[in-house]
């Protein structure tokens, strides 16, 4: 079984606010998330739907991975947003 985690950073600790994909038994895919404790989103048949749905999920005002790690993200998203 395997799974694609995004994140919003690009170092450690990263961000859990994106939903992932894994793969289930049969070939086909599903997204749950953004954190373990998430109920599964959706299952489907083809990766591009799964990715589609990620999108679909993306936080407000999600851009560029920020190069940085989750903390340094947090900080300047507080400094932007308070401008």
């Amino acid at each position: 079984m395997w799974e694609l985690h995004f994140s919003r950073c690009t170092e450690i600790r990263h961000t859990w606010d994106i939903p992932y994909i894994g793969t289930l038994r049969d070939g086909r895919y599903y997204v749950e998330g953004p954190s373990r404790n998430s109920p599964r989103i959706a299952e489907t048949n083809s990766a591009q739907a799964a990715v589609a749905m990620v999108i679909d999920r993306l936080p407000p005002r999600c851009g560029p991975a920020f190069i940085g790690n989750a903390e340094e993200l947090a900080a300047y998203e507080e400094a932007r947003d308070s401008r």
